[in-house]
């Protein structure tokens, strides 16, 4: 589990075929002080898990499936990463609940630059858009983020898109400064929105549901014979 608050900005280092995957090492000098095997680090968001580190690397294994759904398909040696370790329980929430398990990709649309600030606006597939809204909360390549606005439900081009406003602190401290038109991210929507979702659909899925005929309860047939 994570905040969405990044620690570092590392380097993916090699990248290694490994089956139907990848194996990354990435270097962390941050990430890997006080790592051990097994533990989780959000690499731009994508959750992975370190099989091997040095006194400033790591290395991960990246499955066909979390190739598929995220910007890591065609890394290659050279990339920057956000990083950020798992937090710890008694750590202090700073960002918003992150899982590290990626909805899929957005493409960035429009970087506008203000006098302190960049607003990026961000494309998401249809079926993520009711998942965000104003003013919640979305990672972005694992950066915790506000929705400063977001398109309408049934926009009129059918793209649907979300923007978010960068300070100055998330551009120098994230990849996110580097962003340009074209970039693709990772995208993460709300665990809550998601429930939320679910259970809309089960419900739905409940009421339109043919009903069950109700039957009488049985009653007791009457007792033959009687006094004689």
């Amino acid at each position: 589990m994570f905040t969405g608050i990044v620690e570092e900005i590392g380097e993916v280092t090699a990248v290694e075929a490994s089956g139907d995957g990848v194996r990354l090492t990435i270097r962390a000098p941050k990430a890997v002080s006080d790592a051990a095997h097994g533990d989780s680090i959000s690499v731009s968001g994508v959750c992975l898990t370190v099989v091997g580190q040095g006194p400033d690397w790591f290395t991960a294994d990246v499955m066909r499936q979390t190739l598929d759904m995220s910007t890591l398909l065609g890394v290659d040696a050279g990339r920057p990463v956000n990083l950020e370790r798992a937090t710890v329980a008694h750590g202090r929430l700073g960002g918003h609940i992150v899982q590290g398990h990626i909805d899929g990709t957005g493409e960035v649309l429009e970087v506008r630059p203000g006098a302190q600030w960049r607003v990026l606006r961000i494309a998401l597939p249809a079926h993520l858009a009711p998942l965000v809204v104003d003013k919640g909360s979305i990672a972005v390549d694992g950066v915790s983020l506000t929705v400063s606005a977001a398109s309408p439900a049934a926009p009129a081009d059918g793209i649907h898109w979300f923007e978010v406003s960068l300070i100055p602190e998330t551009l120098e401290a994230t990849t996110l400064g580097r962003r340009v038109i074209g970039d693709r991210v990772n995208l993460e929507t709300d665990i809550l929105a998601r429930h939320v979702q679910r259970l809309h659909a089960f419900a739905s899925a409940a009421s339109a549901a043919p009903a069950v005929p109700e039957y009488p309860a049985a009653t007791a047939a009457p007792t033959e014979g009687g006094s004689k």
